[in-house]
């Protein structure tokens, strides 16, 4: 039993729990951003240059061989680079949007410590002390 409660222990910690609140929400952010390259960037893009749709781009290494009956027999290679575009600017954007993130968290950072913080009250012997000096003073 020792070694389920530390493992109950470890996983219950804030960082270990934080860490997956935020791998969590980070693939569903991948995935709007896939949807906003895929649905909303790309096509207006694809039109801009005539029409391309950048999935199917690709360099041909070697086509497929087929027999009589137009069966794939060997696959053929091919280079995907329009994909790899698409995955590269899905990435640029996801890299983007976090720089904007941090950016913003440390500027609200800054400003909190910036801020002027109150000197602390005086204790109780330097309240005392300080009752002594003006004590003294008077005579």
């Amino acid at each position: 039993m020792g070694f389920v409660k530390e493992f109950r222990t470890f996983a219950m910690k804030g960082n270990v729990v934080d860490m997956a609140v935020g791998i969590i929400i980070g693939g569903a952010f991948g995935k709007i951003v896939a949807s906003f390259v895929n649905d909303i960037l790309m096509p207006p893009l694809g039109v801009l240059l005539g029409g391309t749709d950048f999935k199917v781009l690709k360099v041909v290494l070697r086509e497929d061989v087929l027999n009589e009956a137009g069966e794939v027999v060997t696959k053929g290679a091919s280079i995907m680079y329009g994909n790899f575009i698409q995955t590269t600017i899905d990435f640029l954007i996801i890299a983007f949007a976090i720089f904007m993130m941090v950016k913003a968290m440390n500027s609200l950072k800054k400003k909190e410590e910036a801020k002027p913080v109150a000197p602390p009250a005086p204790s109780k012997e330097e309240v005392l002390l300080s009752e002594i000096r003006d004590i003294l003073k008077e005579k």
